[in-house]
């Protein structure tokens, strides 16, 4: 028999968020796809490391139940989130202050749901508590004034997430972009409210504690807080992409495979050789990217650190997350996991991750322990320190002039996608899969694959 012309329709290199979301749509379309991963495992940053029966997080990225993608994109429609309390919880002064909820239309009801929904659950057994949510024994008590300011100006700030969580998203791309401490400014929102709220929840959202990025990508990221929960995936980060992974059609995801050249028909690899195709899709992130393909812009990226504890009794916040408004160390934001997630954690072990932005002290740890005992407002000497994830490249910037739409399409049979092509949440991977998949189908036509597809043969 003659030898097929091609061995996959499309080949994607690399498997995390954006390549095996792409994957899904090709193949549900009749695309025979082949995903080529370096790593031993799929899932990019969204990786978890298992110690001791705790499952700890490289990166610790936050979703939103407000984000499109994720019940737009095949495949993440049985993914269990679990949410945080409505609104964070800010350490300033040495008082905690809740913050964030919504009391104004259309955020009311949503708002008061979820809070009489978690006061449920404060009174509930642990085995009534649904999908893993557990139980809590109390809520925080917090002060609801200050760092917010006055109450005209919390009323002021209640009515713009409002009216953010309902505006289009076209309106907010019209907007003029500035960086997002200036556009804050000139909006009239006052200095005490941007310093005690907005930029810590914004540096929460965007890795970005000195508010460099686009307004635009502030509005959005605003937009997805004010609008839905924030919340993570039951089981770690890893379980978003094991989840697309398990989905996809055997065979698909070849995992510790090195691409090492590409072309628009083509993908050559250091352990099988040339493999051919009718289309390669670029699914990495930026710098390998650039690696593959010279000339691709490789942005600036915002260092993530991430350190995890564990202690005796967990500390008396609850399923909420902490930012602390006075900066007054290296931890932006804290949260005991496992109140949020048991499975995480051994039984009757609290999992405490705490979130470092930029460069992180030299004896991380040992500042990081100093700022978690103020914030909490409990010593933590007698806390194990399980792991200390440190990204430099976490997160791309997105400093405006920022295109949220970067091209996809390179040429006719070369494509790229990932969270540097839109905005660097997950949201913004998914999307920009979800674009260059449409453009494959479209260059493709609808006519599907010609043949199955052949396994990978080993290197001669």
């Amino acid at each position: 028999m003659l030898e097929p012309a091609y061995q996959a329709d499309v080949v994607i290199v690399g498997a995390g968020v954006a390549g095996l979301s792409a994957a899904h749509r090709l193949t549900s379309a009749g695309v025979t796809t082949a995903v080529l991963e370096a790593a031993p495992y799929a899932g990019g940053r969204m990786s978890t490391e298992k110690i001791d029966g705790f499952r700890l997080d490289r990166i610790g990225q936050l979703l939103s139940t407000a984000y499109p993608e994720l019940r737009l994109t095949p495949g993440l429609d049985a993914l269990p989130l679990l949410p945080f309390t409505p609104g964070v919880l800010l350490h300033s002064d040495g008082r905690r202050h809740r913050a964030g909820v919504l009391t104004g239309p259309p955020g009311a009801r949503r708002a008061r749901g979820a809070l009489h929904a978690v006061r449920a659950l404060a009174s509930a057994p642990r085995s009534a508590s649904p999908r893993g949510v557990p139980s809590q024994t109390s809520l925080p008590r917090v002060r609801a004034s200050a760092p917010l300011g006055t109450a005209v100006d919390q009323a002021r700030l209640g009515a713009a997430l409002a009216r953010l969580a309902s505006a289009p998203v076209e309106r907010l791309l019209a907007r003029p972009e500035l960086p997002a401490a200036q556009a804050l400014a000139e909006r009239g929102i006052p200095t005490r409210t941007i310093d005690g709220f907005l930029r810590p929840l914004l540096a929460m959202l965007l890795c970005d504690p000195e508010l460099t990025t686009s307004s635009r990508c502030a509005d959005l990221a605003l937009r997805a807080f004010a609008g839905g929960r924030l919340c993570v995936p039951e089981g770690g980060a890893e379980a978003l992409p094991e989840l697309l992974a398990r989905a996809l059609p055997p065979g698909t995801v070849h995992t510790g495979v090195r691409v090492t050249s590409i072309s628009t028909t083509s993908v050559t690899t250091a352990e099988h050789g040339e493999i051919r195709c009718r289309a390669v899709l670029l699914a990495t992130d930026a710098r390998t990217a650039a690696e593959l393909l010279p000339g691709l812009r490789v942005p600036d990226f915002h260092p993530v650190t991430v350190v995890h504890h564990t202690a005796d009794e967990p500390p008396t916040t609850g399923a909420s997350l902490l930012l602390d408004a006075d900066r007054g160390g290296p931890v932006a934001h804290t949260t005991v996991i496992s109140q949020v997630d048991p499975s995480r954690a051994p039984a009757g072990r609290p999992l405490i991750s705490s979130t470092v932005l930029g460069t992180p002290p030299p004896d991380i740890d040992t500042a990081v322990r100093m700022h978690l005992s103020r914030l909490y407002g409990t010593s933590t000497t007698r806390w194990e320190t399980l792991a200390v994830h440190h990204t430099p490249e976490a997160v791309p910037t997105m400093r405006p002039p920022h295109d949220l739409r970067r091209p996809v399409r390179l040429l006719a049979g070369l494509y790229v996608c990932g969270d540097h092509r839109d905005t660097s949440t997950l949201q913004g991977a998914l999307h920009s899969a979800h674009r260059a998949a449409s453009a494959i189908l479209t260059d493709l036509g609808a006519a599907g694959s010609l043949h199955r597809a052949e396994p990978l043969r080993a290197a001669a």
